[in-house]
């Protein structure tokens, strides 16, 4: 059985995302024990936490149904791997067209990998839902502008400041995502660009490329007050931008020049998830906007993308039953494996039987007769019983494919 347990924007503000992740972690972990699960991938974004899980342990059905999950979702079977597919063509993204999502399940699948915990059911279904996210930016123009949360946060920027010509803009946050809100702002023709990040040489290569300025994290206070535009996003686990840290940073400039004044009009996108910055800023009259303040434009996105998204679901669909097919093969293969070795386990014994009656004529030559004859009638035997097996599977003849496991196969009970 493949779950998906997850949390994400479709059904939660940032607030409450925050706080069910570890709800959502502790579920996890119970199933991994209980269960013994060695088969999973986890995907964590700014706008979803997911647990993706591949287990045929008995009883698991039943412990979903008793579970009380309070705002997590699950899904099971093909219903999540039809949320996987709509989240890798990006139509589950806050930003419909956004491309951002796609690297990042390329990231959660080989972190899987590289943990040990990526098995052959997951891999195939992610490798999957990499081809059609692939697919549908080849054959759709559902990512036409490269529309991103990043980009959405600078039109914010502008809905509030009108053009954001001869602005000051501070970025917090050099990552990926950070570098997607620096390189939308760059084509604003801004008066300065500043970049803070915990590792320095990250800000100044993101800095080098925008021909902007790299600062030292522990300088970010002599920025915070005077920058017109704030935009953070980082992946810290804490707040790092405080009504005290303001405060400190507002008496340290008033200290070190006497005609320093708060810039009033300066607005804070905090599209971190958890959230960088404390609600309490907006105590100073600073206009602080989060995630859920983007889905204005998410919305307004979807609307203008309405045709790409119809032609993606198409596709979809049909690589749904693309999949369900490579899936019901994996199945067969694995029965007719195990049927193949059954009886060549018969062959290789009866063949023996027959060598020890044998021991008075010429043994070379029988054997190798005897041998070639086995082998050709398993071979035969073997084919027409793996053609009808195949054919029971793409009919859907569930009965007939137990029917074949039950009869040919040794029950070691």
């Amino acid at each position: 059985m493949i779950i998906n347990i997850r949390v994400d924007h479709t059904t939660t503000d940032v607030i409450t995302m925050e706080n069910i992740y570890n709800d959502l972690k502790d579920i996890f972990i119970n199933f991994k024990n209980k269960f013994n699960v060695n088969e999973y991938v986890e995907i964590s974004t700014c706008n979803r936490h997911e647990f993706y899980i591949h287990s045929d342990a008995f009883g698991i059905e039943d412990e979903l149904d008793s579970i009380d999950f309070n705002n997590i979702i699950v899904e099971t079977g093909e219903d999540s791997v039809f949320h996987l597919f709509r989240m890798s063509s990006s139509l589950e993204s806050l930003i419909v067209g956004e491309d951002q999502i796609l690297g990042q399940i390329k990231d959660a699948k080989n972190k899987a990998n590289k943990e040990g915990h990526l098995g052959k059911v997951l891999d195939t279904l992610f490798t999957k839902a990499i081809h059609v996210g692939q697919e549908v930016r080849n054959k759709t123009n559902i990512n036409k502008g490269h529309i991103s949360i990043g980009s959405a946060a600078v039109d914010l920027a502008e809905e509030h400041l009108g053009n954001l010509q001869d602005k000051s803009v501070l970025v917090v946050g050099a990552g990926k995502m950070g570098a997607l809100v620096a390189k939308a702002l760059a084509e604003k023709n801004l008066k300065a660009i500043v970049v803070a990040n915990r590792t320095y040489y990250r800000a100044t290569k993101l800095a080098d490329e925008l021909g902007g300025e790299a600062i030292f994290f522990d300088d970010l206070n002599k920025f915070l007050p005077v920058c017109d535009v704030i935009i953070s996003a980082t992946g810290s686990p804490h707040t790092l931008i405080t009504k005290e840290r303001y405060l400190k940073a507002i008496e340290t400039l008033k200290n070190e020049d006497c005609n320093f004044e708060l810039n009033k009009k300066s607005i804070i996108i905090d599209i971190a998830n958890p959230r960088d910055v404390s609600e309490a800023v907006k105590d100073l009259d600073i206009i602080l906007y989060n995630i859920d303040d983007l889905r204005g434009i998410a919305e307004k996105t979807t609307l203008e993308r309405k045709k790409e998204v119809v032609e993606a679901e198409n596709i979809i669909d049909n690589e749904m039953d693309l999949l369900k097919s490579s899936f019901k093969i994996m199945e067969i293969d694995s029965i007719l494996a195990n049927l193949r070795s059954s009886m060549e386990e018969i062959r290789q014994r009866e063949s023996q039987k027959a060598i020890m009656k044998m021991v008075d004529v010429d043994v070379d030559s029988n054997i190798k007769i005897l041998d070639n004859l086995t082998n050709s009638i398993v071979n035969k035997i073997f084919y027409d019983i793996s053609q009808n097996i195949k054919k029971a599977a793409f009919d859907e003849d569930e009965a007939l494919i137990r029917a074949a496991e039950k009869f040919f196969l040794k029950d070691d009970n």
